[in-house]
Protein backbone atom coordinates (compact mmCIF):
# COMPACT_ATOMS: atom_id res chain seq x y z
CA UNK A 1 0.00 0.00 0.00
CA UNK A 2 1.17 3.76 -0.87
CA UNK A 3 0.36 6.90 0.34
CA UNK A 4 0.95 10.10 -1.84
CA UNK A 5 1.72 13.22 0.29
CA UNK A 6 2.08 17.00 -1.59
CA UNK A 7 4.12 20.18 0.19
CA UNK A 8 2.53 23.41 -2.02
CA UNK A 9 5.04 25.67 -1.74
CA UNK A 10 5.77 29.26 -2.90
CA UNK A 11 8.52 27.86 -5.26
CA UNK A 12 7.40 24.53 -6.27
CA UNK A 13 4.92 21.85 -5.71
CA UNK A 14 6.83 18.75 -4.56
CA UNK A 15 5.40 15.11 -4.14
CA UNK A 16 6.38 12.09 -2.81
CA UNK A 17 4.86 8.07 -2.76
CA UNK A 18 5.33 6.52 0.38
CA UNK A 19 5.21 2.72 1.13
CA UNK A 20 3.53 1.61 4.24
CA UNK A 21 5.13 -1.37 4.48
CA UNK A 22 9.30 -0.62 4.34
CA UNK A 23 8.91 3.37 5.10
CA UNK A 24 10.89 4.29 1.82
CA UNK A 25 9.68 6.59 -0.52
CA UNK A 26 9.55 4.92 -3.95
CA UNK A 27 9.36 8.46 -5.79
CA UNK A 28 9.89 11.96 -5.68
CA UNK A 29 9.62 15.03 -7.99
CA UNK A 30 8.61 18.58 -8.23
CA UNK A 31 7.42 21.30 -10.68
CA UNK A 32 8.20 23.60 -11.92
CA UNK A 33 12.08 22.86 -12.14
CA UNK A 34 12.64 26.10 -12.27
CA UNK A 35 10.87 28.42 -9.43
CA UNK A 36 7.40 29.51 -9.37
CA UNK A 37 6.99 33.36 -10.68
CA UNK A 38 5.51 35.88 -7.77
CA UNK A 39 3.40 38.78 -8.76
CA UNK A 40 4.83 41.87 -6.99
CA UNK A 41 2.50 44.81 -8.50
CA UNK A 42 4.44 47.21 -5.87
CA UNK A 43 7.42 46.35 -3.62
CA UNK A 44 5.98 44.54 -0.54
CA UNK A 45 3.65 43.01 -2.16
CA UNK A 46 3.86 38.92 -3.26
CA UNK A 47 0.59 37.21 -4.69
CA UNK A 48 0.62 33.91 -6.80
CA UNK A 49 -2.46 32.32 -8.78
CA UNK A 50 -3.81 29.28 -7.28
CA UNK A 51 -4.59 27.82 -10.79
CA UNK A 52 -0.44 27.79 -10.99
CA UNK A 53 0.20 25.30 -7.89
CA UNK A 54 -3.16 23.16 -9.56
CA UNK A 55 -1.48 22.68 -12.87
CA UNK A 56 2.04 22.20 -10.82
CA UNK A 57 0.55 19.68 -8.79
CA UNK A 58 -0.72 17.77 -11.91
CA UNK A 59 2.63 17.52 -13.50
CA UNK A 60 4.72 16.32 -10.31
CA UNK A 61 1.33 13.38 -9.86
CA UNK A 62 2.25 12.24 -13.25
CA UNK A 63 5.73 12.59 -13.31
CA UNK A 64 5.92 10.28 -10.15
CA UNK A 65 3.29 7.92 -10.80
CA UNK A 66 5.11 7.26 -14.56
CA UNK A 67 8.27 7.01 -11.98
CA UNK A 68 7.10 4.00 -9.27
CA UNK A 69 5.12 2.31 -12.02
CA UNK A 70 2.20 1.31 -9.37
CA UNK A 71 -1.41 1.10 -9.85
CA UNK A 72 -3.10 3.97 -8.66
CA UNK A 73 -5.58 1.41 -6.86
CA UNK A 74 -2.68 0.92 -4.32
CA UNK A 75 -2.68 4.54 -3.20
CA UNK A 76 -4.74 4.67 0.60
CA UNK A 77 -4.49 8.22 1.43
CA UNK A 78 -3.48 11.87 0.55
CA UNK A 79 -1.67 14.39 2.71
CA UNK A 80 -1.47 18.10 1.84
CA UNK A 81 1.21 20.46 2.95
CA UNK A 82 1.39 23.92 2.22
CA UNK A 83 2.79 27.44 2.47
CA UNK A 84 1.33 29.14 5.46
CA UNK A 85 -0.43 32.44 6.18
CA UNK A 86 -1.70 32.81 1.95
CA UNK A 87 -5.32 34.17 1.36
CA UNK A 88 -7.05 32.69 -1.42
CA UNK A 89 -10.62 33.74 -1.92
CA UNK A 90 -13.51 32.05 -4.10
CA UNK A 91 -17.36 32.52 -4.90
CA UNK A 92 -20.38 30.60 -4.81
CA UNK A 93 -19.29 28.82 -7.49
CA UNK A 94 -16.05 27.98 -6.09
CA UNK A 95 -14.29 30.34 -8.16
CA UNK A 96 -10.84 32.35 -7.44
CA UNK A 97 -11.79 35.66 -6.90
CA UNK A 98 -8.07 37.06 -7.34
CA UNK A 99 -4.69 36.28 -6.74
CA UNK A 100 -3.53 34.28 -3.60
CA UNK A 101 -1.75 36.93 -1.37
CA UNK A 102 0.48 34.63 0.01
CA UNK A 103 3.00 34.53 2.81
CA UNK A 104 5.90 37.19 2.26
CA UNK A 105 3.38 39.84 1.61
CA UNK A 106 3.66 42.92 3.35
CA UNK A 107 0.79 45.18 2.68
CA UNK A 108 -1.60 44.11 5.44
CA UNK A 109 1.15 45.36 8.08
CA UNK A 110 -0.73 48.55 9.43
CA UNK A 111 -4.32 46.62 9.62
CA UNK A 112 -2.83 44.08 11.68
CA UNK A 113 -1.03 46.78 14.12
CA UNK A 114 -4.68 49.30 14.24
CA UNK A 115 -6.26 45.63 15.37
CA UNK A 116 -3.13 45.08 17.82
CA UNK A 117 -3.84 48.90 18.80
CA UNK A 118 -7.70 49.22 19.23
CA UNK A 119 -8.19 45.44 20.58
CA UNK A 120 -5.37 45.66 23.09
CA UNK A 121 -1.98 43.43 23.43
CA UNK A 122 -3.37 41.77 26.61
CA UNK A 123 -6.82 40.97 24.58
CA UNK A 124 -5.11 40.03 21.35
CA UNK A 125 -1.78 38.29 22.97
CA UNK A 126 -3.75 35.69 26.04
CA UNK A 127 -6.37 34.72 23.18
CA UNK A 128 -4.71 34.49 19.69
CA UNK A 129 -1.48 34.40 20.98
CA UNK A 130 -0.03 36.32 18.59
CA UNK A 131 -0.37 40.02 16.94
CA UNK A 132 -2.95 40.26 14.10
CA UNK A 133 0.14 41.45 12.37
CA UNK A 134 0.35 40.19 8.91
CA UNK A 135 -1.58 37.08 9.04
CA UNK A 136 -4.27 36.25 7.05
CA UNK A 137 -7.57 37.92 8.76
CA UNK A 138 -5.34 40.89 8.12
CA UNK A 139 -4.55 40.22 3.97
CA UNK A 140 -8.53 39.91 4.09
CA UNK A 141 -8.98 43.14 5.85
CA UNK A 142 -6.51 44.95 3.17
CA UNK A 143 -9.11 43.40 0.73
CA UNK A 144 -12.14 44.40 2.35
CA UNK A 145 -10.88 48.45 2.43
CA UNK A 146 -8.51 48.22 -1.43
CA UNK A 147 -11.19 45.82 -3.03
CA UNK A 148 -14.68 46.06 -1.94
CA UNK A 149 -16.47 44.50 -5.11
CA UNK A 150 -13.98 41.69 -4.83
CA UNK A 151 -15.02 41.34 -0.91
CA UNK A 152 -18.48 41.63 -1.58
CA UNK A 153 -18.52 38.42 -3.79
CA UNK A 154 -16.96 36.78 -1.35
CA UNK A 155 -18.73 33.17 -0.55
CA UNK A 156 -15.11 31.40 1.62
CA UNK A 157 -11.86 32.06 2.83
CA UNK A 158 -9.43 29.34 2.53
CA UNK A 159 -5.44 28.84 3.16
CA UNK A 160 -3.47 27.77 0.31
CA UNK A 161 -3.54 23.85 1.17
CA UNK A 162 -7.40 24.04 1.51
CA UNK A 163 -8.12 25.35 -1.79
CA UNK A 164 -6.01 22.44 -3.11
CA UNK A 165 -8.06 20.08 -0.66
CA UNK A 166 -11.26 21.53 -2.58
CA UNK A 167 -9.92 21.15 -5.96
CA UNK A 168 -8.83 16.80 -5.10
CA UNK A 169 -12.38 17.08 -3.09
CA UNK A 170 -14.99 19.33 -4.42
CA UNK A 171 -15.48 20.29 -0.49
CA UNK A 172 -14.51 23.28 1.33
CA UNK A 173 -13.19 22.84 4.88
CA UNK A 174 -10.80 23.93 7.17
CA UNK A 175 -8.51 23.13 10.22
CA UNK A 176 -8.24 24.58 13.56
CA UNK A 177 -4.24 24.40 13.05
CA UNK A 178 -5.04 26.52 9.72
CA UNK A 179 -7.46 29.38 11.44
CA UNK A 180 -4.82 29.16 14.09
CA UNK A 181 -1.87 30.64 11.68
CA UNK A 182 -4.39 32.65 9.88
CA UNK A 183 -4.68 34.44 13.53
CA UNK A 184 -8.53 33.52 13.40
CA UNK A 185 -8.30 30.99 16.27
CA UNK A 186 -9.68 31.96 19.65
CA UNK A 187 -6.97 30.00 22.25
CA UNK A 188 -9.25 30.89 25.06
CA UNK A 189 -12.20 29.31 24.05
CA UNK A 190 -10.89 26.51 21.51
CA UNK A 191 -12.91 28.30 18.81
CA UNK A 192 -13.45 30.94 15.86
CA UNK A 193 -12.28 34.36 17.05
CA UNK A 194 -15.27 36.40 16.65
CA UNK A 195 -14.22 38.84 18.27
CA UNK A 196 -11.36 39.49 16.29
CA UNK A 197 -14.20 38.77 13.10
CA UNK A 198 -16.13 41.09 14.27
CA UNK A 199 -13.54 43.80 14.83
CA UNK A 200 -12.30 43.66 10.88
CA UNK A 201 -16.37 43.18 9.82
CA UNK A 202 -16.26 39.57 8.37
CA UNK A 203 -19.16 37.33 8.29
CA UNK A 204 -18.59 34.01 10.10
CA UNK A 205 -20.01 32.32 7.05
CA UNK A 206 -16.35 33.34 5.29
CA UNK A 207 -14.99 30.13 7.91
CA UNK A 208 -15.61 26.71 5.95
CA UNK A 209 -16.37 24.07 8.23
CA UNK A 210 -13.44 23.21 10.64
CA UNK A 211 -12.13 19.33 10.25
CA UNK A 212 -9.71 17.69 12.03
CA UNK A 213 -5.75 17.56 11.22
CA UNK A 214 -5.53 14.16 11.11
CA UNK A 215 -8.91 12.75 9.25
CA UNK A 216 -11.01 12.08 6.47
CA UNK A 217 -11.75 14.97 5.01
CA UNK A 218 -12.98 14.26 1.59
CA UNK A 219 -12.91 11.87 -1.38
CA UNK A 220 -10.97 12.48 -4.71
CA UNK A 221 -13.56 13.38 -6.97
CA UNK A 222 -13.72 11.61 -10.55
CA UNK A 223 -12.92 14.55 -12.61
CA UNK A 224 -9.65 15.36 -10.32
CA UNK A 225 -8.65 11.53 -10.38
CA UNK A 226 -8.83 11.79 -14.55
CA UNK A 227 -6.87 14.68 -14.63
CA UNK A 228 -4.42 13.58 -11.87
CA UNK A 229 -3.57 9.77 -13.76
CA UNK A 230 -5.09 8.62 -10.42
CA UNK A 231 -8.74 6.52 -9.25
CA UNK A 232 -11.23 8.43 -7.39
CA UNK A 233 -12.44 7.77 -3.94
CA UNK A 234 -8.64 8.25 -2.33
CA UNK A 235 -9.29 9.64 1.06
CA UNK A 236 -7.29 13.36 2.07
CA UNK A 237 -7.10 12.72 5.30
CA UNK A 238 -4.47 15.33 6.07
CA UNK A 239 -3.35 18.88 5.93
CA UNK A 240 -1.34 21.42 7.87
CA UNK A 241 1.04 24.57 7.39
CA UNK A 242 4.55 23.70 5.78
CA UNK A 243 6.12 24.09 9.33
CA UNK A 244 4.46 22.21 11.57
CA UNK A 245 4.26 19.74 9.14
CA UNK A 246 7.88 19.89 8.91
CA UNK A 247 7.78 19.21 12.53
CA UNK A 248 5.52 16.44 12.40
CA UNK A 249 7.82 14.84 9.31
CA UNK A 250 10.75 14.98 11.93
CA UNK A 251 8.38 13.30 14.63
CA UNK A 252 8.52 16.80 16.81
CA UNK A 253 5.47 16.34 18.55
CA UNK A 254 5.84 16.85 22.66
CA UNK A 255 7.14 19.59 24.31
CA UNK A 256 11.01 20.70 24.08
CA UNK A 257 11.41 19.32 20.62
CA UNK A 258 12.44 21.64 18.36
CA UNK A 259 12.47 21.65 14.37
CA UNK A 260 14.04 23.30 11.50
CA UNK A 261 13.99 24.60 8.21
CA UNK A 262 16.04 26.65 5.46
CA UNK A 263 14.52 26.80 1.95
CA UNK A 264 13.35 30.01 0.67
CA UNK A 265 12.54 31.18 3.81
CA UNK A 266 13.77 29.53 7.12
CA UNK A 267 12.10 28.34 10.24
CA UNK A 268 12.86 27.15 13.70
CA UNK A 269 9.67 25.62 15.51
CA UNK A 270 9.82 24.17 19.05
CA UNK A 271 6.84 22.63 20.53
CA UNK A 272 5.46 23.96 24.08
CA UNK A 273 2.30 22.75 26.20
CA UNK A 274 2.09 26.10 28.30
CA UNK A 275 0.73 28.69 26.74
CA UNK A 276 3.09 31.63 26.07
CA UNK A 277 3.47 33.87 23.42
CA UNK A 278 6.12 36.86 22.73
CA UNK A 279 4.76 40.61 23.98
CA UNK A 280 5.77 41.74 20.79
CA UNK A 281 5.02 39.15 18.50
CA UNK A 282 8.32 38.78 16.88
CA UNK A 283 8.09 34.75 17.35
CA UNK A 284 4.29 33.34 17.10
CA UNK A 285 2.83 30.64 18.47
CA UNK A 286 -0.09 28.53 16.87
CA UNK A 287 -1.53 25.62 17.45
CA UNK A 288 0.56 22.28 16.37
CA UNK A 289 -0.98 19.32 14.38
CA UNK A 290 -1.37 16.98 17.45
CA UNK A 291 -3.08 20.17 19.83
CA UNK A 292 -6.94 19.13 21.22
CA UNK A 293 -9.26 19.93 23.71
CA UNK A 294 -6.98 17.41 25.86
CA UNK A 295 -3.45 18.59 25.70
CA UNK A 296 -2.01 22.03 24.72
CA UNK A 297 0.22 20.64 21.91
CA UNK A 298 1.73 24.68 20.65
CA UNK A 299 4.33 25.38 18.22
CA UNK A 300 6.42 28.80 18.86
CA UNK A 301 7.66 29.73 15.39
CA UNK A 302 10.30 31.48 14.16
CA UNK A 303 10.14 32.93 10.71
CA UNK A 304 12.88 34.39 8.65
CA UNK A 305 11.65 35.22 5.12
CA UNK A 306 14.64 35.57 3.38
CA UNK A 307 16.97 32.51 4.06
CA UNK A 308 17.73 30.32 0.59
CA UNK A 309 16.24 33.07 -1.54
CA UNK A 310 18.71 34.62 -0.51
CA UNK A 311 21.62 32.12 -1.54
CA UNK A 312 19.09 31.44 -4.91
CA UNK A 313 19.81 35.54 -5.70
CA UNK A 314 23.38 35.41 -5.29
CA UNK A 315 23.37 32.55 -7.87
CA UNK A 316 21.59 34.52 -10.43
CA UNK A 317 22.91 37.51 -9.88
CA UNK A 318 26.51 37.52 -9.34
CA UNK A 319 27.82 35.85 -12.17
CA UNK A 320 26.77 32.18 -10.77
CA UNK A 321 24.49 30.67 -12.93
CA UNK A 322 26.44 27.94 -13.91
CA UNK A 323 27.31 26.71 -10.74
CA UNK A 324 25.46 24.20 -8.92
CA UNK A 325 24.30 25.49 -4.83
CA UNK A 326 27.13 21.88 -4.35
CA UNK A 327 29.66 24.35 -6.21
CA UNK A 328 28.77 27.48 -4.19
CA UNK A 329 29.17 25.47 -1.00
CA UNK A 330 32.56 24.74 -2.30
CA UNK A 331 33.61 27.72 -2.41
CA UNK A 332 32.31 28.99 0.91
CA UNK A 333 34.60 26.32 2.33
CA UNK A 334 37.40 28.17 0.82
CA UNK A 335 37.19 30.64 3.21
CA UNK A 336 37.59 31.21 6.60
CA UNK A 337 35.13 31.41 9.54
CA UNK A 338 33.85 35.13 9.63
CA UNK A 339 34.23 35.76 5.90
CA UNK A 340 37.20 38.40 6.75
CA UNK A 341 34.86 40.85 8.11
CA UNK A 342 32.28 40.76 5.61
CA UNK A 343 28.52 41.12 6.61
CA UNK A 344 25.24 40.40 4.96
CA UNK A 345 21.54 40.84 6.45
CA UNK A 346 19.41 38.35 4.64
CA UNK A 347 16.54 40.90 5.05
CA UNK A 348 15.04 41.33 1.42
CA UNK A 349 11.96 39.39 1.30
CA UNK A 350 9.27 41.62 2.92
CA UNK A 351 8.55 42.63 6.36
CA UNK A 352 10.31 40.36 9.28
CA UNK A 353 8.14 39.90 12.13
CA UNK A 354 11.16 39.03 14.34
CA UNK A 355 12.53 42.34 13.25
CA UNK A 356 8.74 43.74 14.69
CA UNK A 357 7.47 43.57 10.95
CA UNK A 358 10.23 46.01 9.68
CA UNK A 359 11.33 45.62 6.03
CA UNK A 360 14.64 46.83 6.26
CA UNK A 361 15.80 45.12 2.56
CA UNK A 362 19.20 43.25 2.64
CA UNK A 363 22.56 44.29 3.51
CA UNK A 364 25.98 43.77 2.50
CA UNK A 365 28.28 45.86 4.54
CA UNK A 366 32.32 46.13 5.16
CA UNK A 367 33.28 45.17 1.54
CA UNK A 368 36.66 45.77 1.17
CA UNK A 369 37.87 45.70 -2.50
CA UNK A 370 41.30 44.71 -2.17
CA UNK A 371 40.29 41.44 0.57
CA UNK A 372 36.56 40.00 -0.62
CA UNK A 373 35.73 37.92 -3.65
CA UNK A 374 32.66 36.35 -5.16
CA UNK A 375 33.63 33.14 -2.36
CA UNK A 376 33.54 35.81 0.18
CA UNK A 377 30.01 36.74 -0.91
CA UNK A 378 29.07 33.36 -1.03
CA UNK A 379 30.37 32.48 2.73
CA UNK A 380 29.13 35.83 4.15
CA UNK A 381 25.55 35.03 2.76
CA UNK A 382 25.61 31.56 4.44
CA UNK A 383 27.04 32.70 7.95
CA UNK A 384 24.11 35.91 7.52
CA UNK A 385 21.60 33.68 7.65
CA UNK A 386 22.86 31.59 10.83
CA UNK A 387 23.32 34.81 12.54
CA UNK A 388 19.64 35.76 11.75
CA UNK A 389 18.56 32.37 12.69
CA UNK A 390 20.43 32.76 16.36
CA UNK A 391 18.53 35.98 16.68
CA UNK A 392 15.42 34.74 16.68
CA UNK A 393 16.71 31.56 18.66
CA UNK A 394 17.39 34.13 21.57
CA UNK A 395 13.74 35.87 21.48
CA UNK A 396 12.64 32.21 21.87
CA UNK A 397 14.62 31.87 24.91
CA UNK A 398 12.58 34.26 26.48
CA UNK A 399 9.27 32.24 26.43
CA UNK A 400 10.76 29.32 27.13
CA UNK A 401 12.27 27.39 24.12
CA UNK A 402 15.37 25.89 24.53
CA UNK A 403 17.72 24.52 21.56
CA UNK A 404 20.00 21.64 22.31
CA UNK A 405 19.12 19.65 19.23
CA UNK A 406 17.54 20.97 16.44
CA UNK A 407 16.00 18.48 13.98
CA UNK A 408 16.02 19.02 10.45
CA UNK A 409 15.70 17.12 6.91
CA UNK A 410 18.98 17.16 4.76
CA UNK A 411 17.77 19.00 2.23
CA UNK A 412 18.25 23.31 0.96
CA UNK A 413 20.41 25.20 3.85
CA UNK A 414 20.89 21.85 5.64
CA UNK A 415 22.73 20.60 2.50
CA UNK A 416 25.24 23.25 2.88
CA UNK A 417 28.43 22.06 5.48
CA UNK A 418 29.06 25.59 6.41
CA UNK A 419 25.36 26.55 7.12
CA UNK A 420 25.11 23.65 9.66
CA UNK A 421 28.63 23.93 11.04
CA UNK A 422 28.35 27.61 11.92
CA UNK A 423 24.46 26.90 13.44
CA UNK A 424 25.74 24.68 15.57
CA UNK A 425 28.53 26.72 16.53
CA UNK A 426 26.76 30.07 17.57
CA UNK A 427 23.84 28.01 19.23
CA UNK A 428 26.06 25.67 20.93
CA UNK A 429 23.00 22.98 19.89
CA UNK A 430 23.56 19.67 17.90
CA UNK A 431 22.09 19.51 14.54
CA UNK A 432 20.81 16.35 13.14
CA UNK A 433 19.50 15.76 9.87
CA UNK A 434 16.93 12.82 8.66
CA UNK A 435 16.29 11.38 5.25
CA UNK A 436 12.85 13.21 5.06
CA UNK A 437 10.53 16.60 3.68
CA UNK A 438 7.23 17.88 3.59
CA UNK A 439 5.92 16.18 1.00
CA UNK A 440 6.81 12.60 2.55
CA UNK A 441 5.71 14.22 6.42
CA UNK A 442 1.97 14.91 4.64
CA UNK A 443 2.56 11.41 2.86
CA UNK A 444 2.89 10.05 6.71
CA UNK A 445 0.40 12.37 7.90
CA UNK A 446 -2.26 10.56 5.67
CA UNK A 447 -1.62 7.44 6.71
CA UNK A 448 -2.73 8.46 10.57
CA UNK A 449 -5.81 10.46 9.28
CA UNK A 450 -6.82 7.51 7.77
CA UNK A 451 -6.16 5.02 10.01
CA UNK A 452 -3.38 3.04 8.45
CA UNK A 453 -1.17 4.16 11.01
CA UNK A 454 -2.62 3.18 14.44
CA UNK A 455 -0.64 5.76 16.64
CA UNK A 456 2.44 8.35 15.55
CA UNK A 457 4.85 6.12 16.35
CA UNK A 458 3.74 3.84 13.90
CA UNK A 459 3.83 6.16 10.98
CA UNK A 460 7.43 7.05 11.68
CA UNK A 461 8.24 3.57 10.36
CA UNK A 462 11.95 4.22 7.75
CA UNK A 463 12.29 7.95 9.74
CA UNK A 464 16.13 7.79 9.57
CA UNK A 465 19.20 10.16 11.07
CA UNK A 466 21.48 10.55 8.66
CA UNK A 467 23.76 13.11 9.59
CA UNK A 468 24.54 14.74 13.18
CA UNK A 469 26.78 17.63 13.39
CA UNK A 470 28.08 18.50 16.78
CA UNK A 471 29.64 22.43 17.42
CA UNK A 472 32.95 22.65 16.83
CA UNK A 473 34.60 24.70 19.72
CA UNK A 474 37.72 25.78 17.26
CA UNK A 475 35.44 27.75 15.46
CA UNK A 476 33.30 29.43 17.80
CA UNK A 477 35.62 32.32 19.09
CA UNK A 478 35.45 33.70 15.55
CA UNK A 479 31.39 32.91 14.79
CA UNK A 480 30.56 34.66 18.10
CA UNK A 481 33.02 37.73 17.23
CA UNK A 482 31.56 37.96 14.14
CA UNK A 483 28.16 37.48 15.15
CA UNK A 484 28.59 40.47 17.25
CA UNK A 485 29.87 42.33 14.65
CA UNK A 486 26.79 41.10 12.81
CA UNK A 487 24.52 42.69 15.71
CA UNK A 488 25.93 46.28 15.54
CA UNK A 489 25.08 46.19 11.56
CA UNK A 490 21.54 45.45 12.24
CA UNK A 491 20.58 47.27 14.63
CA UNK A 492 21.92 50.32 12.42
CA UNK A 493 18.92 49.79 10.70
CA UNK A 494 16.40 48.43 13.22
Amino acid sequence: MYLLGYDIGSSSVKASLFNTENGQVVASSFYPKTEMSMIAVKPGWAEQEPDEWWKNLVLVTKEIMQKANINAKEIKGIGISYQMHGLVLVDKNKNVLRPSIIWCDSRAVPYGEKAFADLGAEKCLSHLLNSPGNFTAAKLKWVKENEPEIFKQIFKIMLPGDYIAMRLTDRICTTASGLSEGILWDFSTNSLATFLMDYFGFPSEFIPEIVPTFSVQGELTQKAAEELGLVAGIPIAYRAGDQPNNAFSLNVLNPGEIAATAGTSGVVYGVSEEIKYDSYSRVNTFAHVNHNDKQNRLGVLLCINGTGILNSWIKRNTGLTEKSYDDMNRMAAEIQPGSNGLLVLPFGNGAERMLRNKDIGCHIGQINFNLHSQSHLVRAAQEGIVYAFNYGIEIMKGIGISTTVIRAGKANMFLSPIFTSTLAAITGATIELYNTDGSVGAARGAGVGTGLFKSFSDAFIGLNKIDSITPDNKIKPLIEKTYQEWLKYLNSFI
